[in-house]
């Protein structure tokens, strides 16, 4: 049985793609692209507040790299929508500002880590015509972030005062992409493109009934290099 329905997979894909491209429009207009996010975070925090927390107390972020998706759906033949997101990078939290919290080091020390989910929607208009192959296009879109696996380090919990937990609420906000797509032969491409996104939350460390917080924004920009095919 299994058999039969591996063997049927070809034929379904080739009905599907058949459905999908009109007889009187040749162009593709489903793409699925695979390539890789750089994620640079421009950090805006104000400084930690609560109890038995110094002037000056804040935060930083270290910039990550992660395997990026996408799939594209050809709306007319200057606009596209598309769904991008990667896979969930481990995002790691340094302290800034005084050296020591007490007698505990902290500045530049890795004091949490967290997870982020981030699928961002985008409409793109794709300038040119489709006759030429090196096409620009811009977009704009939404932006969501769900974090996840939310962890303070030994050295965090040392500057807390004790086992600490972590909230962030969730973000949703607005994003906007610039990119230049070149079509090879066959269907494929390769698309390189720079986006920014919206993403602001309100960090919370509780600490035995102690809470500190810091309202941050991340300021994420992305660089994404990627091949997409076409179908």
């Amino acid at each position: 049985m299994i058999n039969c329905v591996l063997r049927a997979l070809p034929v379904a894909a080739l009905l599907v793609g058949a459905s999908i491209c009109r007889a009187d429009d040749p162009i593709p207009n489903n793409t699925v692209r695979i390539g890789e996010y750089w994620v640079f975070y421009h950090v805006y925090a104000d400084n930690l507040s609560g109890p038995f927390v110094p002037a000056g107390a804040n935060l930083n972020l270290k910039n990550v790299q992660t395997p990026y998706f996408a799939y594209l759906r050809r709306l007319a033949p200057h606009f596209t929508a598309e769904l991008a997101f990667g896979i969930p990078p481990l995002t790691k939290t340094y302290g800034k500002g005084p050296a020591t919290l007490g007698s505990v080091p902290y500045n530049g020390v890795e004091i949490s880590s967290a997870r982020w989910f981030a699928p961002t929607a985008f409409i793109e208009y794709i300038f040119l015509d489709e006759s030429n192959a090196l096409r620009p296009y811009l977009g704009v879109g939404l932006n969501y972030v769900n974090f996840y696996d939310r962890n303070s380090t030994a050295a965090g919990n040392a500057a807390a005062g004790g086992p600490t937990s972590i909230s962030l609420p969730n973000s949703i906000g607005a994003a906007a992409t610039v990119g230049l797509r070149y079509q090879l032969p066959h269907n494929w491409s390769v698309i390189a493109s720079y986006s920014a996104a919206r993403v602001k939350s309100q960090l919370t460390a509780h600490t035995g009934g102690v809470s500190r917080t810091s309202d941050i924004s991340f300021g994420p920009q992305t660089l994404v290099v990627a091949a997409g095919f076409s179908f």
